[in-house]
């Protein structure tokens, strides 16, 4: 497989293997040198974003969503996709299924989310992309069927986010999401890491020229095939990469 070779130049320490059920596909790498998990998606048909169901209600948990897509064990990968408030609505920008629900933020202000440039990641059916707040803003070709707003900007057109300070002391578990050749790559470390370190791998690793920071601390996956399932709190916006079958039962 072309993309498991290409990974495997990029790391050492390198354990990857793709999984397919149902045209659902993925590429999960698991890097033991930079104890880091990455899932590379390049069919975005079934990504979909997710945060209540059908009584208005968020799910928080992924075994709650997993419950709502019905017997089939539909979720093939599940993260959290962006900051939210107490109430787990979004702080910025929320597009599912085509529909706004929350509009983009364009404030300033004190907080990860609003650490400048931050940015979104939106897509379709058949391209995704991440850009800058600002260059979102003043894109009016893109028509994306799902985004979610987040901070800071990781990496901005191959640079690490100048703001990020290669000595410091704020260590987090985080996770976040680049772009490359029109593949998703959603990255979680699972040791502590400051911003510029956790961008080092996006930058360097992978390298990618736009990467999105998704959140820390709360940073959470779930991918069944591999036995893994961490979530470290309750979450707003989550992402889930879902089989055909039952694409459409999560409402």
């Amino acid at each position: 497989m072309r993309l498991f070779k290409l990974l495997s130049i990029l790391f050492s320490g390198v354990i990857a293997s793709a999984c397919s059920q149902s045209n659902a596909q993925y590429t999960w790498v698991e890097n033991t040198e930079k104890n880091v998990d990455i899932v590379v998606i390049d069919q975005f048909e079934n990504l979909q974003l997710f945060l209540n169901n059908a009584q208005n209600q968020p799910y928080q948990t992924f075994k709650a969503l997993n419950h709502a897509t019905g017997s089939c064990r539909t979720i093939q990968f599940a993260m959290n996709a962006g900051m939210y408030h107490a109430d787990y609505s979004a702080v910025g920008l929320y597009i599912e299924r085509g529909q706004q629900y929350a509009a983009l933020n364009q404030e300033t202000g004190y907080g990860n989310f609003f650490m400048q440039p931050n940015g979104v990641f939106a897509w379709n059916q058949q391209q995704v992309s991440i850009q800058t707040t600002a260059d979102y803003a003043n894109n009016s070709i893109f028509k994306a069927d799902y985004a979610t707003q987040s901070g800071p900007m990781l990496v901005i057109n191959g640079e690490i986010n100048p703001q990020f300070l290669k000595d410091s002391k704020s260590l987090k578990i985080r996770n976040g999401v680049g772009i490359k050749d029109n593949r998703a790559y959603f990255v979680i470390s699972h040791k502590p890491m400051s911003f510029y370190e956790f961008a080092q791998v996006f930058k360097e690793d992978l390298a990618i020229d736009q990467a999105l920071y998704l959140d820390g601390s709360i940073s959470s996956i779930y991918l069944p095939a591999k036995d893994v399932s961490i979530q470290r709190a309750k979450l707003g916006p989550i992402i889930a990469l879902l089989s055909d079958q039952c694409v459409d039962q999560a409402q």
